[in-house]
């Protein structure tokens, strides 16, 4: 039932070990542990039957990879202080004591699993005087270097490094430095970045007009004493073009795939909560404006609210005639899913107090989807198609109106949720348990347990190079492909190598036409189809949607800037866009757009490198190089695509000294190329990408959102 690989994310990741490092636990211990620590919520309504019943109903749906909740609930529940939720958003302060405080509190929802957002647009900006030390702030973009530096000592959950989302206003006084501060891949790779843009900023874009960057001590006094009572123009630190700013986000993103758009008004606009003050005039946690998303931009919340998530495998849902979605199966587990969600909000083990309140305050849940992409080939819809796009709206208006009605029927069982009278849902006197009740995100490592395409990602790649231990390679196919081209006869090995170079079905003309329309990958459909695809699920999806805009390596600056302004006009509330091999640690088994190409011609003009024996070369090496694995094993790699880092990474090769490598031996030769991005859990490099606005090891699993 469970691929091998899938196997080996669970081992890895999730199954739970002695103190000597060895397994205690198989799938069906991981899913009895979790159903039993969520259903166990259930006692307060229903007693000891109703634990038992939903402790059976929440088994059934993950073994059978209907749903997979968010990965520290798969890893905490069931344990000692278990925090069970994805994602968090923590509020960053203009002082010393503040901003360090929140550093501490992210590095210890790191260690949990979870990941973190940040606004850093309160901080004044670099140079301002400092009235209390005399002295001058050195701005936002030096403390996210610290938060950075912290990220990376936390090992995630003992299994994976902590995941952050930087983002500043766009009308923030450093933000031109914030725009370009990623262009060095080499630094703040512990942050994804993404710059808050307001309707007004947008409007001044369209308009050619010059755009205020405002000092951040503005807000708090309009906060204070409301818009009308202070002189915004006193707070003018300088004016800029507006196109001219956003021409730097274009050509940046078009460099790196950073910064994202978030539209930040809109997405405020939307949220169900609004602010409100207790008694003693301080907001009740869990109502101020919105500031910040998670990593991979999916969920926004507000300083202190955390949310906890969860997946259907929408491929297990293609009805017998293979041309629709089994509705009446899919909307029961819609409302068993929001009840697994909302229960898992009282079955955790919050960090802090005060994400605690504006958690419970919320109860904001993220149902959302995985294996869309499968669906629509089962379907036979190409993913770059109108059909498939109103098929991917008829689903979600279901799935978001059905967790709705679940929503309002918890209320009636349990009650609404604190902030109800403090939102849009009490205003309309519409009973609700959840203050938001879906969100699309990243499914990376979920979707590999349950077996299926990722989120609503159109496929990457339909066959890829796996290497494994002893310089073995194994052609991975996408088991639906392999069964039609056996189908339709037109399967052979050196086909499914061919392909595996490739990525893509797009140009080989042994492959049928009608198959290479369906099976259509993410760097073969063209932007405004990823754009309509990612609009249509966001119409009905209560929080955000995370998907990458993928843009071939010959995109254009111009193609990028009008993807930004789709997503703004078609009502995106964040964009994120990636173009191949546009940075330099990518590395991607496509071998036709592998950017590592280079190190290996290099390698051969610098290093000698010689034809030896069928599956080896020979590198006279003429100065001091290293060559190693990160595993102190032979884990082999392509020379197409060697991978470099740096000579203090493993022992030395004398001068002089000849070497032998098998075609997939790791090469780490800093003077061939820049450095190269490895997974942190297999330590293969070539199947870390770039996928659903995060990073994915297409190899273990590995995601770093």
């Amino acid at each position: 039932m469970f691929s091998d690989n899938a196997l080996k994310v669970l081992q890895k990741r999730y199954f739970l070990k002695d103190d000597k490092g060895r397994l205690v636990e198989d799938v069906a211990a991981l899913f009895t542990r979790v159903a039993g620590a969520v259903a166990a919520s259930e006692r307060r309504f229903g007693g000891e039957e109703a634990v038992e019943k939903y402790c059976r109903i929440f088994f059934d749906l993950m073994i059978n990879r209907r749903f997979m909740p968010n990965s520290p609930t798969l890893m905490n529940a069931g344990k000692n202080g278990g925090q069970l939720s994805a994602c968090f958003v923590l509020p960053v302060p203009d002082n010393l004591e503040g901003i360090f405080e929140t550093c501490k509190n992210a590095a210890l929802i790191h260690k949990t699993g979870g990941g973190t957002g940040f606004s850093f647009s309160r901080i004044r900006p670099a140079n301002d005087r400092v009235a209390s030390s005399t002295g001058v702030a050195s701005g936002p973009i030096s403390f996210m270097t610290v938060y950075d530096a912290a990220t990376e000592a936390i090992r995630q959950g003992g299994t994976r490094r902590g995941a952050n989302m930087g983002i500043l206003r766009i009308d923030h006084p450093d933000i031109e430095e914030f725009i370009s501060c990623k262009r060095d891949t080499d630094k703040l790779n512990n942050f994804n970045i993404s710059v808050a843009v307001t309707d007004t900023f947008m409007q001044a874009v369209r308009e050619d007009r010059d755009f205020e960057l405002i000092h951040p001590s503005y807000f708090e006094a309009e906060r204070k004493n409301g818009a009308t009572a202070i002189d915004r123009s006193l707070y003018v630190v300088r004016t800029v073009s507006a196109r001219d700013l956003f021409r730097r986000i274009v050509e940046n993103a078009h460099a790196t795939g950073e910064p994202g758009l978030v539209f930040i008004d809109r997405i405020n606009e939307s949220d169900p909560v609004f602010l409100t003050f207790d008694s003693d005039g301080r907001p009740v946690a869990g109502t101020e404006d919105i500031e910040a998303t998670n990593p991979c931009g999916e969920q926004p919340l507000g300083p202190g609210d955390a949310c906890n998530l969860g997946s259907i495998n929408v491929a297990a849902f293609v009805d017998e005639s293979g041309t629709d979605f089994d509705y009446d199966a899919l909307g029961s587990v819609v409302d068993h899913c929001v009840r697994f969600l909302d229960d898992v909000i009282d079955a955790n083990c919050y960090p802090f107090e005060f994400v605690r309140a504006a958690t419970l305050n919320n109860r904001r849940i993220g149902l959302g989807i995985m294996g869309f992409a499968e669906a629509l080939i089962r379907m036979g819809l190409p993913y770059d198609s109108e059909a498939a796009v109103a098929r991917g709206e008829q689903l979600m208006r279901f799935i978001d109106e059905r967790a709705a009605q679940a929503s309002a029927a918890l209320a009636d069982e349990r009650g609404n949720f604190p902030n109800w009278p403090s939102s849009t849902w009490g205003a309309r006197q519409q009973k609700r348990r959840n203050a938001t009740v879906t969100t699309i995100a990243p499914t990376g490592t979920i979707s590999i347990i349950a077996g299926t395409t990722s989120g609503i990602e159109p496929l990457f790649a339909i066959s890829f190079v796996r290497r494994v231990m002893g310089g073995t390679e194994l052609i991975e196919i996408n088991p639906l492909f392999e069964e039609q081209a056996k189908e339709r006869g037109f399967y052979s090995e050196a086909l499914m190598r061919k392909i595996a170079q490739l990525g893509t079905v797009h140009d080989i003309p042994e492959v049928p036409e009608d198959i290479r329309r369906l099976w259509v990958c993410a760097h073969d459909i063209d932007y405004v189809w990823h754009i309509k695809m990612q609009a249509a699920f966001q119409r009905h999806t209560d929080n955000a949607v995370s998907k990458t805009i993928n843009f071939p390596a010959a995109a254009t600056e111009t193609q990028v800037e009008q993807s930004f302004l789709a997503a703004y006009e078609q009502g995106l509330k964040g964009i994120t866009v990636y173009r191949d091999t546009s940075r330099r640690s990518q590395v991607l088994n496509l071998r036709h757009t592998d950017p590592l190409k280079k190190a290996a011609g290099i390698l051969a003009r610098d290093h000698h490198i010689e034809e030896a024996e069928p599956g080896k070369k020979t590198v006279s090496v003429g100065r001091k190089g290293t060559v190693t694995s990160p595993r102190s094993e032979s884990v082999s790699i392509s020379m197409v695509a060697c991978e470099v880092t740096s000579r203090e990474s493993g022992p030395e090769v004398s001068q002089n000294q000849e070497a032998t490598f098998t075609v997939s031996t790791m090469l780490r030769l800093s003077d061939v190329y820049a450095k190269v991005d490895f997974c942190p859990q297999c330590g293969i490099a070539e199947s870390f990408l770039k996928y659903e606005a995060c990073r994915l090891c297409s190899s273990c699993g590995y995601t770093k959102c």
